[in-house]
């Protein structure tokens, strides 16, 4: 059984904004970086950083640091971004759309192999270079691109229904960006993405930066 090692989900999210900031100090040729400096570009504690960094494995060195590029390796490793994951989305939508052009995920492990949809005006086409298929080849395509992981950027209203024939398709993982909490069956891995939440977070804070203002 391999050593799995365990971290927060705070602690995850926090670990491809050090990634961030550790590569372009690789491609700067630095070969040490401190979780102090780390730490500085997001105002961060430095513990919390070294806590962080030390759920990866790495071990820094006194007065050095980390090494930059066994850092590097590290964070990919344990976010499991240096394995090839096929992806699928369902929904060719605006954000559908917008994911597939995200260049971000192919260097991230994450290819999106197709897209599902019921327009027959993009069924059989390409969006950002990803074929749009119908739904009643899901199950095909599915087996046949060994796909893990499913985006759901469908209408709320059939988000239950599309993720009910995903996991009829073996899906065992699945990126929900609708505004719904979908139910599946146990053993199947739901991430929800609310992005009305972080438009709250910053909404909140401009008002609050608003009201701090001093009056003309």
């Amino acid at each position: 059984m391999k050593n799995i090692r365990v971290a927060s989900t705070p602690t995850i999210k926090r670990l491809p904004a050090y990634l961030h900031i550790i590569e372009a100090a690789a491609r700067e040729g630095k070969e040490y970086i401190s979780g102090t400096v780390i730490a500085e570009e997001l105002e961060l504690e430095p513990i919390q950083v070294r806590k962080d960094l030390a759920t990866t494995g790495i071990v820094g060195k006194p007065r050095l640091g980390f090494p930059v590029a066994e850092l590097v390796q590290a964070i990919n490793g344990f976010l499991d971004w240096n394995t090839v994951h096929n992806a699928i989305i369902l929904g060719a939508g605006h954000l559908g759309t917008a994911l597939m052009g995200y260049r971000i995920f192919p260097r991230h492990g994450m290819h999106i192999v197709a897209a599902f949809d019921s327009d027959t005006g993009k069924i059989g086409t390409k969006i950002n270079g990803v074929p749009v298929y119908a739904l009643p080849e899901l199950k095909e395509r599915v087996r046949k691109l060994q796909v893990e992981l499913a985006i759901l950027t469908v209408p709320s209203s059939h988000a239950q229904q599309v993720a009910d024939l995903l996991v009829d398709c073996g899906i065992q993982s699945i990126w929900n960006f609708t505004n719904i909490k979908i139910k599946v069956p146990p053993g199947v891995i739901v991430q929800k993405e609310d992005l009305s939440s972080g438009y709250a977070v910053l909404s909140v804070k401009m008002r609050l930066a608003r009201d701090a203002a001093p009056e003309e």
